[in-house]
Parts: structure tokens; C-alpha cells; sequence
């Protein structure tokens, strides 16, 4: 594959060092014929104004094509118009001077006009056929651009291909060496479960394809019992949440009471723990219990 790469490089470089690859690439130029009957007429002594610049002609464009055919198609139109003007007034002048002179009378004129339709009717359907065809041609044209443009592309593409494939087979062989050598490696550090045969397999299958089967068991119960659990879970948290503002409201009255401890005030509760003590007191010794 190396060597059929490398003398396609060569031949296309050397197509492209000859000029051959763009001789052989290169469109028809519709434009050549125009330009060697326009060039040979500028070569002459007696130059016209009406022709266009030769130097388009040179290197022509699609823009100048346009350009040059628009201009014909104007030179044309009144060169037509100028014939018929022309010959028509020499056979009037004609038909008037004569001897004797030509009258044409209005039956003549009538088979003339019949024929003049069914002329202009041909020569319409001709101009149709020629504008389609025209039409025709101008797609092949784009087509055929579009097509040069891809294979100029392609060819370029074409160049840079050998060098892609050579680097290619270089990882491609690289590769396959890396895959012998863990291939050779690997064989002994394989499980037992791979080297088994076919029973042992089944074997090994059926014991696993029954653990699964516990395992799904075992998550459906865990998944039936998942609802009265979440109910547990959120009336412990509203529980804890109770008891954590307990505690907080507990929490802040000790602080408060030790805060007006601190300042000397009373709050009350040790005139009150006083008193009770006083009327345990009191009760115990009414009773004949002694302290």
C-alpha cells in the first residue's frame, strides 16, 4: 500500500509540474471562438467603436462573458433593425420608380401578413427551443464549475493522502504490536470463570441468575416498606422539630435567669423554691416525719 501511494504521489506531482493535470482539468472555454474572430478583427487597420475591449478577452470571466454577450445581443438588435429599415425602403423606392411601378393591393398584402404569422409563429417556437437550451447550457456550466472547484479540492486532498496513510500504517502496526504483546500477558492472569466449560458455566450462570433474583427480591420488600418508613421519618422530624424549640425557649429562659442572676434581680423562682421548702417543711413535722 506504501509503494501504490507513493507513485500516486509521483505521478500527480508530476502531472503538476508538466501542466498536464490542469490542461487536462480545464473547461472548454465557449468563449475562444468569440475571442479569435474579435482578436483577429482588432488586428485589422479598420477598427470599429462598437466592438468591445479586447481585454477580456485576454482572460475572460464569467462577468465579462455576461458583458460581451449583453453587448452583442444590443449590436445585433439594431443591426437587424437597421437591415430591415434598409431593405425595405429600397424595395418601396424601387416598386414606386419601376416601369411600370409594382402596386400591391390589399389581397397581397393579406397573403403576406398570413404568411408573416406563421413566420413569426416558427421563429418564436425556435426562440423558445433557444432559450431553453440556453438555460440548459448555463446549468451545465454551473455544474460543471461546482465539479472543478470538487476536484481541484479532491486534489488537493489527493497530495496530502500519502503522508496520512504512511503515518496510518505506522499506528495500525504499532497497535498490533501492543495487542500480541498483551494477548501473550493476559493469558495467564485470566480468571477461571473464563476458562470454565460449558456446564460449569451454566452452573455459574444459574448460581448467579439466583443471587439476582434474591437481590430483587430483597429490593422489592426494601422498596414496599420505603413509604412507611418516609411517614416514620417525617413525624420523628416534626418531633425533633418540637423539641428543638423546647429546647431553645428552655434555653433562653436560663440564659435570661442568669443574666438577672448576674445583675441582682429576682425573678421570683427562689422566693418560691423558699416557700415550698418552708411548707415541705411544715407538712413533714405535721405528720411526724423527720428531715
Amino acid at each position: 500500500m506504501a509503494s501504490s501511494s507513493a507513485e500516486a504521489l509521483a505521478a500527480l506531482q508530476q502531472l503538476e509540474q508538466s501542466g498536464d493535470l490542469k490542461k487536462r482539468l480545464t473547461i472548454v472555454r465557449i468563449s475562444e471562438p468569440i475571442s479569435t474572430d474579435v482578436g483577429s478583427s482588432y488586428a485589422s487597420a479598420s477598427r470599429r467603436g462598437s466592438d468591445v475591449s479586447t481585454s477580456n478577452m485576454e482572460n475572460p470571466t464569467p462577468a465579462s462573458l455576461e458583458a460581451d454577450l449583453s453587448h452583442y445581443k444590443e449590436l445585433f438588435s439594431k443591426l437587424r433593425f437597421s437591415y430591415v429599415e434598409q431593405v425595405t425602403k429600397e424595395k418601396f423606392l424601387r416598386s414606386i420608380v419601376g416601369d411600370p411601378p409594382v402596386i400591391v393591393g390589399h389581397n397581397e398584402n393579406m397573403e403576406l401578413e398570413t404568411q408573416m404569422a406563421e413566420v413569426k409563429a416558427e421563429l418564436k417556437a425556435r426562440k423558445e427551443d433557444v432559450r431553453v437550451m440556453v438555460e440548459e447550457m448555463e446549468q451545465m456550466g454551473r455544474d460543471l464549475a461546482s465539479r472543478y472547484k470538487e476536484v481541484e479540492l479532491q486534489t488537493a486532498q489527493l497530495s496530502t493522502l500519502p503522508a496520512s496513510i504512511e503515518t496510518l500504517e505506522s499506528t495500525i502496526a504499532g497497535l498490533r504490536a501492543k495487542q500480541v504483546a498483551n494477548m501473550g500477558s493476559s493469558d495467564s492472569n485470566h480468571s477461571s470463570s473464563q476458562n470454565l466449560p460449558l456446564p460449569a458455566t451454566l452452573a455459574l450462570l444459574t448460581e448467579r441468575e439466583a443471587e439476582l433474583a434474591a437481590l430483587n427480591r430483597q429490593l422489592a420488600a426494601v422498596q414496599n416498606t420505603l413509604p412507611r418508613k418516609t411517614r416514620e421519618a417525617e413525624a420523628i422530624e416534626r418531633e425533633t422539630g418540637v423539641l428543638k424549640r423546647r429546647k431553645s425557649e428552655a434555653v433562653a429562659q436560663a440564659q435570661e435567669a442568669q443574666r438577672k442572676k448576674q445583675q441582682g434581680e429576682s425573678d421570683g423562682l427562689e422566693e418560691m423554691g423558699r416557700w415550698y421548702r418552708g411548707a415541705e417543711e411544715t407538712l413533714k413535722e405535721l405528720v411526724g416525719t423527720k428531715v
